[in-house]
């Protein structure tokens, strides 16, 4: 049985120990099955050779004077160039112990004397295999590692020119993890709810049938207050669904203004659209310990089906109703906003056979000298550390260059400020394929 040399190149074997015939013996045994072999007589002679030549597989006796093999293999453990070659160890030893100690000090196996020469050809090739294996996992893991780090520093790029962008792959990756838990937590619940209503059941029948109870019933009755919670249950029980029908809007929310699964231009409702991030945008909406909630009042249009990018028209209305969030704080921080802070949506097809969405705030507004700038990469109005600059640009280039449409704003100092945008209802590639 020869092995199999890949590439024409022989396997580099070391044999240590300190009997001359069974280098011998070895020698011309593994020379014969085409390893290429070298030969060391003792410890120190076989870490010399180990850094002049790195061996594919090092066979090990364990009794040899001066140095035994397991200190000699400690010390190829510890040294970072021989660390990964594999350690046979060979000896007249059979012992449990000396094969634990073997195993402890790092070799990869053991091999008992007298040898067959088939066993240890066989259990090299093992070896030789394996650490294949794993030089060819190293070099997959460095080069899976290699991508991750370029992808990661992708993505970081990705996110500070255009953050938007990504977020609607996050949001659709989010969604679908949080989708399969509360589906499962959701559907068990009617289970949990029966069997609970069962459980009390069974308790009301127990306490007909035995209207006295012994002393330690009485006594766990009253500690856990059973009376109270057994009405309370279905209390429990409720407020979970409420739960999770709450986390299943927002799962459906996510997934719609995502739209990662779609194709990238297809006929959708704005209105949905529109509701679906608003849906996301609720923490942000809700009363703070310096304003009142923000009411969102909606004057919808009777609109037809938009033909559209749909994920990127998301984030269009993501970032004018961030801004107009954002309007609405900085007033009443400058203390320069109404009472009720309002976002106003309105929605209509126009005399041009455009859809027409306008979002205005009753915020701070904006300077007549700035709104010139507004659509302007890396310009903004907003603090430092507050805003990127890119929102309306990257909206501008959404709503002009992919979908023909325009986008304006309308805005006086302390009266708040909106923002139009329009598009066609049909796309020219869509309509003319339809």
């Amino acid at each position: 049985m020869h092995f199999n040399q890949t590439n024409n190149y022989k396997r580099n074997i070391l044999v240590v120990d300190d009997t001359p015939d069974n280098l011998r013996l070895l020698s011309a045994m593994l020379t014969a099955q085409g390893f290429e072999v070298r030969k060391a007589l003792n410890g120190k002679m076989a870490l010399t050779a180990c850094q002049m030549v790195l061996p594919d597989v090092i066979l090990l006796d364990i009794n040899m004077p001066g140095m035994d093999g397991y200190e000699v293999c400690q010390q190829l453990k510890a040294d970072e160039k021989t660390c990964e070659v594999p350690v046979i160890f060979i000896s007249a030893l059979d012992d449990v112990v000396d094969k634990v100690k073997a195993f402890d000090v790092g070799g990869v196996d053991y091999i008992a004397k007298p040898f067959h020469g088939a066993e240890v050809v066989l259990r090299i090739e093992n070896q030789i295999n394996l650490r294949l294996l794993q030089v060819k996992l190293q070099e997959k893991n460095f080069l899976l590692q290699q991508a991750l780090d370029n992808l990661q520093a992708s993505q970081v790029q990705q996110i500070q020119n255009e953050k938007m962008v990504a977020l609607g792959q996050l949001v659709a990756g989010l969604a679908h993890e949080i989708n399969n838990p509360i589906s499962f937590i959701y559907g068990n619940l009617q289970y949990a709810g029966q069997y609970v209503e069962d459980l009390v059941n069974m308790i009301e029948v127990y306490q007909q049938e035995y209207p006295k109870p012994t002393p330690k019933v009485q006594e766990i009755a009253k500690d856990i207050d059973l009376n109270f919670m057994i009405k309370d249950l279905q209390n429990l029980i409720g407020a979970m669904y409420r739960g999770s029908d709450r986390i299943r809007e927002i799962v459906l929310a996510l997934q719609h203004f995502s739209r990662h699964d779609e194709a990238e231009m297809k006929r959708v409702n704005i209105h949905e659209d529109i509701e679906n991030t608003l849906v996301m945008l609720q923490h942000r909406l809700r009363e703070t310990a310096d304003r009142s909630a923000i009411i969102i009042v909606k004057d919808y249009g009777n609109l037809p089906l938009v033909t559209c990018y749909a994920s990127e028209l998301n984030q269009v209305f993501m970032h004018l109703l961030n801004n107009a969030i954002d309007a609405i704080e900085e007033g009443v921080e400058n203390k320069s906003s109404p009472p009720t802070p309002q976002i106003r949506i309105h929605t209509e097809v126009t005399d041009l056979n455009m859809v027409k969405i306008a979002i205005a705030d009753n915020g701070l507004g904006i300077e007549e000298s700035l709104r010139s700038r507004l659509f302007d990469p890396f310009f903004t109005t907003k603090p430092v550390g507050k805003g990127s600059g890119l929102g309306l640009s990257i909206s501008y280039q959404i709503i002009v260059q992919k979908h023909r449409g325009n986008i304006t704003c309308n805005s006086s100092v302390g009266k708040g400020a909106e923002f139009a945008i329009e598009i066609p209802i049909e796309q020219p590639e869509i309509s003319s394929q339809v």
